[in-house]
């Protein structure tokens, strides 16, 4: 381990490196995600932010915004800091530059606004949980590590999903804990511009992986409006074989205060919006499930 990381590991806070490990494994977070996510108000994690860039684990930069004013800041990791995480998790150091390539990526993409909205579902969730002691966001893994075999195996025997490609491509896999339920979740995020149909395609995928030995958890797609809510469970009701549970929630719900967290979920063929967290209750067998692979 290099001298400058035993150094700055020296003044980094357990907070700190959660931060640095979400920079790492989920590419970029605007100032408010952070300050949402991980600290009590918005002056206090940009005090730190600022401290964190200075020593160099993290980069920022601010996209250009055609119609004037700016976007607030968004955080990628350094160089520095993705050798502190290499270091923490054992895994050999990244290579030289790789900090720049990273922020060179998330500058440029044209993914960006899709990888923030995914970020954002789940730091909603991890700013819940920080204002509520009995909840927690217990896990957080990216698409990346969701394309793993043999990632979501839940039966001993399921060797097919070591055999194959990973039949899904979720945007996001979490584990959700409200008191005693656990429930885990893979997202998929909407940007409106697919379409219905395409949408219900991406249920073949979690079929198959259930049908393999895999998960069989709940589908969440986090639509743009009401209105492809309706459409989409309309074809639910036509798709045949679908062996996992769906629910739709809409992020232009202004009713719950919660967010992700909140009463906003409607499962499919269930009567009445649920929290997150009443899945565990609506679904057989879900916090089982969960607990089994914690």
């Amino acid at each position: 381990m290099s001298d400058r990381v035993l150094r700055v590991q020296s003044v980094l806070t357990a907070r700190d490196l959660t931060l640095l490990e979400w920079l790492v494994d989920h590419g970029v977070l605007t100032s408010f995600q952070i300050a949402h996510a991980l600290f009590p108000s918005l002056d206090f994690a940009q005090r730190r932010l600022t401290r964190l860039v200075a020593i160099g684990v993290v980069d920022r930069f601010r996209p250009f915004k055609l119609d004037g004013g700016s976007f607030p800041y968004h955080y990628v990791i350094d160089q520095l800091g993705a050798e502190v995480i290499a270091a923490q998790r054992d895994e050999p150091p990244p290579r030289p530059g790789y900090g720049k390539a990273r922020r060179r990526r998330w500058t440029s993409t044209r993914t960006i606004g899709h990888r923030l909205g995914v970020n954002g579902f789940f730091t909603d969730l991890a700013g819940h949980a920080r204002t509520h002691p009995d909840h927690a966001l217990l896990r957080w893994w990216p698409e990346s590590r969701c394309s793993q075999p043999s990632a979501f195996a839940i039966e001993e025997d399921a060797m097919e999903l070591l055999t194959h490609t990973m039949p899904i491509h979720p945007d996001g896999h979490g584990i959700w804990q409200a008191g005693d339920a656990l429930v885990p979740f893979f997202l998929e995020y909407d940007t409106g511009f697919e379409p219905i149909t395409e949408l219900g395609h991406k249920l073949v995928g979690y079929t198959t992986l259930a049908e393999r030995g895999g998960a069989s958890w709940p589908v969440l797609f986090w639509l743009t409006n009401a209105e492809r809510a309706v459409h989409l469970h309309q074809l639910l009701t036509e798709i045949e074989g679908v062996r996992v549970p769906v629910a739709t929630g809409v992020r232009e719900d202004t009713t719950s205060e919660a967010g992700p967290a909140g009463r906003v979920w409607w499962l499919h063929r269930h009567a009445g919006l649920l929290t997150l967290a009443d899945l565990a209750t609506a679904i057989p067998r879900l916090t089982g499930q969960a607990t089994a692979i914690l």
